[in-house]
């Protein structure tokens, strides 16, 4: 069973690159909807858009990650000089990189809808203020930027304004694309 303090030492990129990833997902196809008059965004398409941003964010992030922390293994099999290559790979290491990609991904998946949800729900609720819903996604990510900063040692302004300009691109590029 996984407890809090685990999940939080062992996955905090998971616990960022979730949120972000549907934050930004949800903006870029929500965007065209957020900023149409006419056809606002309710919580069934709010909730639709989360589980789109869920799944493919949650299948892209346990590929890449199955595949580094199996890619690790390889590494170090070839500093350690082991005779039989693929060796750590079918080991009992391969398994347990398998599981904590599982469970990486569950924690990225969590925060991804979670962070598709929030700005969409804010849409949904308050349709008549439409670019509420790219302010707190931007806000947001402002404050994912600082977490970032503070587990890579970087700078908070950077990562805040790196993270929020993105919101604001991708937004803008949503709106063009009018994907929703």
């Amino acid at each position: 069973m996984l407890s809090i303090a685990r999940v939080s030492r062992e996955h905090i990129f998971s616990l960022v690159i979730g949120p972000v990833d549907g934050m930004l997902t949800a903006l870029t196809l929500a965007a065209g909807r957020i900023v149409s008059p006419d056809r606002p965004i309710d919580m069934l398409l709010a909730l639709r858009i989360a589980l789109a941003a869920t799944l493919s964010g949650g299948f892209v992030f346990f590929v890449a990650e199955y595949a580094r922390l199996r890619g690790e293994l390889v590494h170090a099999e070839r500093h350690l000089k082991l005779a039989s290559a693929g060796h750590l790979a079918a080991s009992q290491l391969g398994k347990d990189v398998l599981r904590d990609s599982i469970h990486g991904t569950i924690v990225a998946a969590i925060g991804g809808f979670a962070g598709a949800m929030l700005p969409l729900a804010v849409g949904a609720a308050f349709a008549t203020i439409a670019w509420m819903t790219i302010g707190v996604a931007v806000a947001a990510l402002g404050l994912l930027g600082i977490i970032v900063s503070r587990a890579v040692q970087g700078s908070p302004i950077y990562w805040s304004t790196a993270l929020m300009a993105t919101g604001l691109f991708l937004s803008l590029a949503g709106v063009l694309l009018h994907v929703a």
